[in-house]
């Protein structure tokens, strides 16, 4: 039970045990603030009295747990916990967006988008899709305890049967992070505007097929380029040709080697990856 209450709420250890302290410090000093208040207001322990008792503490639990959390270090879970019992109760629920991540290497950009948006309740990473076996972003999805799917060449171009599971899944958005494969043109015609890329030079340069990680930093530094940046982009039936949603620039100094430049690279992709695609979902809802 503890372990499917750590999947659903997607929290570690410590966490569980700050969390389940919270539920229950917060509802025993409500359930005593609730008998004290009737007790000074004289109210008889009768049908009426356990009727407004239940009445009353189901008002005030939330302003107990609320108040509880903060010292335990829980606010922000239990601010979105009781901000979705409201969206239910009232049905005003929000649509969560359901976001595959398709990546094929280490997944550092993966694990920046996911630590992201674990307390962003409109978003859910939903998937990890590798096209390889072994490969550290499904290390990750584990850790993290998200679902992952190992596809095959033949079957992610020729048929549409990874498509069907996206649907089945439900899933809403997708990101490409460090995703070597071409997405083929049935997953692109079904989201549209709904599948975007970052790409490690300021496009239109540097872009194209085989142009991905280290031969695109060798390619700016062979071209003396005093700038070099990242690109975020739509993905259509092109290699790295979408319409740019966002670039950020950092300088190339002549000291600069492809491995030096590619350090540089991997921090604008971890400063601003995760919070444009947060930008470009928040106008999905």
């Amino acid at each position: 039970m503890l372990q499917k209450l750590k999947d659903r709420w997607k929290v570690n250890n410590l966490n569980l045990v700050l969390i389940i302290s919270t539920f229950a410090i917060g509802g025993s000093l409500c359930g005593k603030a609730g008998a004290r208040l009737l007790e000074l207001g004289g109210v008889e322990k009768n049908f009426s009295y356990w009727f407004i008792y239940i009445l009353l503490i189901t008002l005030l639990w939330p302003l107990f747990v609320i108040t509880v959390s903060i010292p335990l270090g829980q606010f922000s879970f239990f601010k979105n916990y009781l901000l979705h019992i409201w969206q239910r109760i009232s049905g005003k629920q929000k649509k969560v967006i359901k976001i595959a991540i398709f990546a094929s290497g280490a997944g550092s950009n993966a694990q920046k988008i996911i630590e992201h948006f674990k307390k962003k309740s409109f978003v859910k990473i939903s998937l990890v899709v590798c096209n390889k076996k072994v490969a550290g972003v499904l290390d990750i999805a584990a850790k993290e305890n998200i679902p992952s799917l190992i596809i095959e060449r033949n079957r992610f171009f020729d048929e549409d049967n990874y498509l069907a599971f996206l649907k089945e899944l439900g899933i809403d958005f997708i990101v490409l992070a460090g995703f070597l494969w071409k997405m083929p043109t049935a997953i692109i015609n079904s989201y549209p505007n709904k599948i975007v890329n970052i790409h490690p030079a300021l496009l239109p340069k540097y872009g194209g097929k085989g142009m991905y990680g280290q031969r695109v930093h060798d390619a700016v530094i062979q071209a003396k380029d005093a700038v070099s940046g990242i690109s975020i982009h739509y993905v259509d039936e092109l290699y790295d040709h979408g319409n740019i949603i966002f670039q950020a620039t950092c300088p190339v100094e002549e000291t600069d080697t492809a491995e030096s430049l590619a350090q540089k690279i991997h921090q604008l992709e971890h400063l601003h990856y995760p919070a444009v695609i947060k930008t470009v979902l928040e106008k999905l809802k």
